[in-house]
């Protein structure tokens, strides 16, 4: 008998119990006793036996997989999110399908009709930077696919979203440049359509104005994402004779992108120029000097947008079901790119 071929049935007839013994057996079910359950395992682990989840997801109407899209696999705070994703649907007995936009919003379009394709139950998204048409996502809700966003979040949809507190995170890193003594604090800011980079550029506006800085010195050149385009915005600031004493930048590359043009500059850092980013990165740890960042929690966002979209699967026929939307707090890591 080949492993392949093992069901249920061949268990029970090797044992000489009946199909629904064994089947409990397998759920621990309390009503079967412990040696016919240790029997059934020891038997079901010597077989090799699988179980049939195609069987398994006709029954429940469910496929037990959910998909994830997100902008791209190799940044860090992703690998994280998808750790604390897995951790939670494994252990709800959910496989995941994992695509990556790589930041094309063609490619996005392309990665939920794939998963629709794989019948999901499910899918969590962070959309990427060229994302302004959401129809592809509203297609999707009224198939009665529970869609739950994490990180760039797209708020004109109604449904659930976790995001870490991005207003909060800036507000407090420019702070704290603030109480340093920095009074000319530039802002490289992320795509201007992203919800999260918006976030973070009213956090650098608002503690200036608390700090009556505003009306003095406000310099935000809109950069991107990336490490090159932190060196062009830095390399733009320079040329326009502009030397700020600190750059807070929307996410790390940036960050790390100014501190390049800066050393080969000569402009020392933070004595000249300090500098924050966003994210925390392992590399910001690394470099010389280490970079002060504010840290996104990925893998308990991971978690928590996971949770919200099992919730959203096993209650999806609830016409009460309400939507929710998670916040999660934005650390400040101070180390030696800044001014105490």
């Amino acid at each position: 008998m080949k492993n392949s071929q093992i069901t249920i049935k061949d268990i029970a007839k090797t044992l000489n119990i009946s199909p629904s013994t064994v089947s409990r057996a397998l759920k621990d079910h309390p009503d079967i006793s412990p040696a016919t359950k240790k029997a059934v395992r020891e038997l079901a682990k010597e077989l090799d036996y699988q179980p049939n989840s195609i069987a398994l997801s006709l029954r429940k109407s469910k496929s037990f997989t959910i998909g994830i899209v997100i902008p791209q696999l190799v940044h860090h705070f992703f690998s994280t999110v998808i750790s604390g994703i897995e951790d939670v649907a494994y252990e709800a007995g959910y496989h995941v399908m994992i695509c990556q936009s790589n930041e094309s919003y063609e490619r996005e379009v392309l990665n939920t009709q794939a998963l629709l394709a794989s019948r999901v139950d499910g899918m969590l998204v962070s959309v990427s930077h060229e994302t302004n048409d959401t129809r592809h996502f509203e297609s999707i809700m009224k198939r009665g696919i529970p869609v739950v966003f994490f990180d760039r979040v797209v708020s004109s949809l109604n449904t659930s979203s976790v995001e870490v507190d991005d207003f909060g995170g800036a507000y407090r890193a420019v702070e704290y440049l603030l109480k340093s003594g920095c009074r000319r604090i530039a802002h490289f800011g992320g795509p201007e359509n992203l919800l999260n980079s918006q976030n973070r550029l009213r956090g650098y506006r608002k503690a200036l104005d608390d700090y009556g800085i505003a009306s003095n010195y406000e310099k935000i050149i809109t950069a991107g994402l990336t490490i090159e385009e932190g060196k062009n915005a830095c390399m733009q600031l320079l040329e326009e004779g502009e030397l700020p004493d600190a750059i807070f930048a929307a996410n790390d590359p940036l960050a790390i992108g100014a501190l390049q043009v800066l050393k080969e500059r000569n402009i020392a850092i933070p004595d000249q120029v300090s500098v924050i980013g966003f994210s925390n990165e392992p590399l910001t740890s690394l470099i010389n000097p280490p970079m002060t960042t504010v840290e996104q929690p990925g893998f308990e966002m991971g978690q928590a947008a996971t949770r919200l979209l099992l919730h959203e699967i096993d209650n999806k026929n609830d016409e009460n079901l309400k939507h929710e939307k998670k916040e999660l707090k934005a650390e400040l890591v101070i180390r030696k790119s800044t001014k105490n």
